[in-house]
């Protein structure tokens, strides 16, 4: 287990350079760098103060050393003109003798955002702690209902309750988030139907959750991912179900329920097991909609925000906080499958 552990670490540590270098030039192209002068210094400046201005705050360096100094294994560049010393790593009105070498993300310090004028971190953690939010009632609203419904179809293949509960499932996989969304809203918080039993705003969430402003969105979120887990739950159910030692159980006089919950379940949960660990980063990065259709200001948001006013500091921090989830949620499905199922070893 150590050593697949410290195979499995090297390869996220690798994994994670590489996607960090691709998104780091991706956000770092020359148009983005025009923009980000002009929304500084003023969108009519010439093409020469541009290039002044790109100069001045360290934009006109190497592409691979300016990655170095955001990672934070590069020094930090410093440029002294006129008697005043500024850098990357020297804050407003200090002294640039106490000023750190290295500012980077390994040291903590992920930058500030052009457009909020925030701390990234800052910006990244509260956006985070809100999906967080927000994705723990959904897991907890989705997964068992998902499973509920998948072991019941997978039961009894072809019968009634298969194929009615078959059919919701593949209704709602295939009604996207901004279509369900708006119909909950238009339903159950418009008073044009007459139903105001939720709030069309997710806002006041932010600070307090209760059944009026929360229930939309998580029922929103959830359905759709609600619909996709069931129909894996039933497909591994069903094979489970046909299998020779689950007819040997049956033949021996084990009756139907202790089949199912001792022998078929646990087997049948593998394949559900790693649907269920894809949705955290799913949930992080795929709630983008939810969260502007119902003016959740989470992480989708953030990254919304991040994208279309082309700030690259914060852009990059959602970016590693994404990468490090998918990575996470990876692990942990490898390492679940030893504990579902005992002939899997890991070495």
């Amino acid at each position: 287990m150590l050593r697949f552990l410290a195979r499995r670490l090297v390869t996220m540590i690798a994994t994670a350079l590489c996607l960090t270098v691709i998104v780091f030039f991706l956000t770092n192209l020359a148009p983005n760098l025009e923009k980000i002068a002009k929304s500084e210094a003023g969108a009519r400046i010439t093409d020469e103060e541009v290039a002044s201005w790109l100069d001045k705050n360290g934009y006109a360096r190497p592409m691979l050393i300016r990655y170095g100094e955001w990672l934070g294994v590069v020094p930090g560049w410093t440029r002294d003109e006129a008697g005043v010393t500024t850098g990357r790593c020297i804050a407003p009105n200090s002294d640039p003798a106490l000023a750190p070498r290295f500012c980077g993300v390994l040291q903590g310090d992920w930058g500030t955002s052009t457009v909020f004028k925030a701390p990234v971190l800052d910006m990244v953690w509260r956006g985070l702690a809100l999906t967080g939010k927000l994705m723990f009632w959904v897991m907890l609203v989705m997964v068992p209902g998902a499973l509920v419904v998948g072991v019941l179809a997978g039961m009894r293949e072809g019968s009634r309750t298969d194929r009615a509960l078959s059919t919701g499932s593949i209704l709602t996989t295939a009604t996207p988030e901004y279509v369900s969304g708006v119909v909950f809203i238009a339903v159950f918080a418009s008073s044009a139907v007459g139903l105001k039993w939720f709030n069309g705003s997710a806002t006041s969430a932010m600070e307090q959750a209760t059944f009026a402003n929360f229930t939309l969105p998580v029922m929103t979120i959830a359905l759709y991912g609600m619909g996709y887990i069931a129909r894996m739950t039933r497909a591994a159910m069903t094979e489970v179900m046909t299998a020779q030692y689950i007819r040997t159980a049956r033949l021996k006089g084990v009756s139907f329920r202790n089949v199912v919950m001792q022998h078929a379940l646990r087997n049948a949960l593998i394949a559900p097991f790693t649907v269920i660990m894809l949705q955290f980063p799913w949930l992080l990065n795929g709630v983008v909609i939810v969260e502007t259709l119902f003016n959740y200001k989470g992480f989708g948001w953030t990254l919304v925000e991040a994208a279309g006013n082309n700030d690259i500091e914060l852009l990059l921090g959602v970016s590693v906080v994404s990468v490090f989830v998918v990575l996470i949620t990876q692990l942990i499905s490898d390492i679940g499958y030893v504990y579902l199922n005992p002939r899997i070893r890991i070495t």
